[in-house]
């Protein structure tokens, strides 16, 4: 690639500096008739976001005590501005409800109802019959090692664990280990309940 070549003599990578009065100190200060640098910057307003005026110290504090974004603007305008500012000013959307639809069976269709006798059925909720939780087998099992036939509260649960690990433990009758084999199985038992969180 030939770096001399007049193709590639006007290929500007970066923007032009906007024109800026300048002097010796540097920025001059943008108030007519003042000669001034001008080191701070403010705002130029509404619709010119991003754009700013650079002040000496004396013009700055005058403009800032005079500056309103919102001057010229009405009531209603500078209401509804606040409120958009709340979402950053991007579009929003009620969520939850369907103002002004009607529901299919409402419209008609197939299944219209004209004479409205059964719209009392469509918007009543059938009773639920109350469902007793099911278990699986192994759950089922570690149920029964610990003396319960069907389902049983956690307190209930811990109580005849605690109550059957110490009458089956070594411990509490004199060393004997006859008895270690169904203190395993207790475990074991309890150990599958707190896994399916009935404990």
């Amino acid at each position: 690639m030939n770096l001399n070549s007049p193709l590639f003599d006007r290929i500007r990578t970066q923007r032009e500096p906007r024109e800026e009065k300048k002097r010796e100190g540097g920025i001059r200060c943008d108030s007519p008739g003042c000669e001034a640098e001008g080191a701070f910057r403010a705002p130029m307003g509404r619709l010119r976001e991003g754009q700013y005026f650079c002040f000496c110290l004396d013009h700055v504090r005058e403009y800032n005590a005079t500056y309103n974004y919102f001057n010229g603007m009405k009531d209603a305008d500078v209401a509804r501005y606040m409120k958009d500012a709340t979402v950053g000013h991007r579009p929003t959307w009620s969520m939850g409800t369907r103002r002004g639809q009607t529901g299919f069976r409402e419209e008609g269709g197939p299944t219209a109802d004209p004479l409205g006798m059964n719209r009392a059925k469509m918007h009543r909720r059938p009773a639920q019959p109350k469902r007793e939780p099911r278990y699986s087998p192994v759950t089922m099992r570690a149920l029964a090692a610990l003396g319960f036939d069907d389902a049983a509260g956690p307190e209930a649960i811990r109580t005849r664990y605690k109550e059957l690990v110490k009458r089956h433990h070594p411990d509490a009758n004199g060393g004997d280990r006859s008895r270690e084999e169904k203190l395993r199985e207790i475990i074991h038992a309890y150990k599958t309940l707190r896994a399916a969180r009935l404990v």
